[in-house]
């Protein structure tokens, strides 16, 4: 299930970065990341069941979430940590501005407008 459909990405959130069949594909994978970032309560609750206020934050992160998946692939999928050859290295760290969360990787900013809906705590009761 996802959150957000290409009407919504190109007519509301007014997205230039996904085009064609890459929009609902990427949006999808997208909400799958929300719902691992919230532990499924989301899911549990029901997407209508949230806040209109929750619900705006969803749609934008799963939105803005989408664009950083799709820009940065290569990087999201390299598997390299270091590497050198002839006395030239290059290495690939964990930035400032990436958190890393159940091994979803996302823009910090993202996931603290994430937080505001109160669906990323790791209690058992929030």
């Amino acid at each position: 299930m996802y959150y957000v459909d290409n009407d919504f990405y190109l007519s509301v959130y007014k997205g230039t970065i996904l085009t064609g069949n890459e929009v609902e594909k990427n949006l999808k994978s997208a909400s799958k990341d929300i719902d691992t970032l919230t532990f499924n309560r989301i899911v549990e609750k029901g997407f209508e069941s949230l806040t209109e206020f929750q619900q705006n934050i969803i749609k934008e992160v799963i939105c803005q979430f989408a664009d950083f998946k799709f820009s940065n692939a290569d990087l999201l999928e390299n598997v390299l940590n270091s590497y050198s050859i002839n006395g030239v290295s290059m290495s690939f760290n964990k930035s400032m501005n990436i958190t890393v969360v159940n091994k979803v990787i996302i823009p910090t900013n993202l996931y603290s407008y994430l937080e505001q809906t109160g669906l990323t705590c790791r209690n058992l009761r929030c």
